[in-house]
């Protein structure tokens, strides 16, 4: 059943996650280093970095291309919503993107005066950090293992960790928003551990086997019922 396309989003889903931890890990200088806008600058790992992130970007719409006319089948509504939920996430990331490369632009031809126009430009990523893995992220999960569970096109216990890892970085997340945890808090990373186990479960349960088919007699969008006599 469809299998090219669960395929496709299985690969989408392990590149975002490849390339989301490859990009944060290459940004560190700019992000974190004061002195980077003064010329303690690593610019080709910070572009490295941006380039990363907007094939993250990609990512996020291939999947949902790739799943939208599977998942379309369960509810158009709710479809529509992860496909336009993913559009919005990959515009955040893309807005990131922007702000941490222009920091480079700082750096070859600013100096001390450009300091609180770079951590503003910082702050700006870590906001979009925020909302689009963050917030917008926890209400695509659980779009997305709602119509894969109503469907029944993966097994139970992995829509489960979407149902369940979707609310809770979407309750992080908010959290973090309104002060009421740190942006580096061990409660955050714990929060996200369920989110990321589903989306890495469905990717290898989509490359390897695709999508279950729907039980006998249940067509996708409908629940089952007894026979009428």
């Amino acid at each position: 059943m469809d299998k090219g396309s669960a395929r496709a989003a299985g690969v989408f889903f392990v590149l975002a996650a490849v390339t989301a931890i490859a990009a944060l890990a290459l940004y560190q200088p700019a992000l974190t280093d004061p002195g980077y806008v003064l010329g303690a600058g690593a610019d080709t790992q910070v572009l490295l970095g941006g380039w990363l992130e907007v094939v993250l970007a990609a990512t996020c719409i291939g999947t949902a291309v790739a799943l939208h006319p599977v998942v379309r089948r369960e509810s158009e509504s709710l479809a529509l919503g992860y496909l336009c939920g993913r559009l919005l996430e990959a515009a955040v990331i893309c807005v990131g993107v922007v702000a941490t490369l222009s920091l480079v632009t700082l750096r070859q031809g600013g100096g001390p005066q450009d300091v609180p126009v770079a951590r503003a430009l910082v702050a700006l990523h870590d906001w979009t950090f925020l909302v689009g893995p963050g917030l917008v992220i926890g209400v695509n999960s659980l779009l997305l293992a709602l119509l894969v569970h109503r469907a029944r096109l993966v097994p139970r216990w992995i829509a489960v960790l979407g149902l369940v890892g979707g609310p809770l970085v979407l309750l992080s997340s908010t959290a973090v928003l309104f002060g009421l945890l740190g942006a580096t808090s061990p409660w955050r990373f714990i929060a996200a551990l369920p989110v990321a186990a589903w989306e890495m479960c469905l990717a290898a349960r989509l490359i390897a086997r695709g999508f279950d088919a729907p039980p006998s007699g249940v067509r996708p969008g409908t629940l089952a019922t007894p026979a009428l006599t």
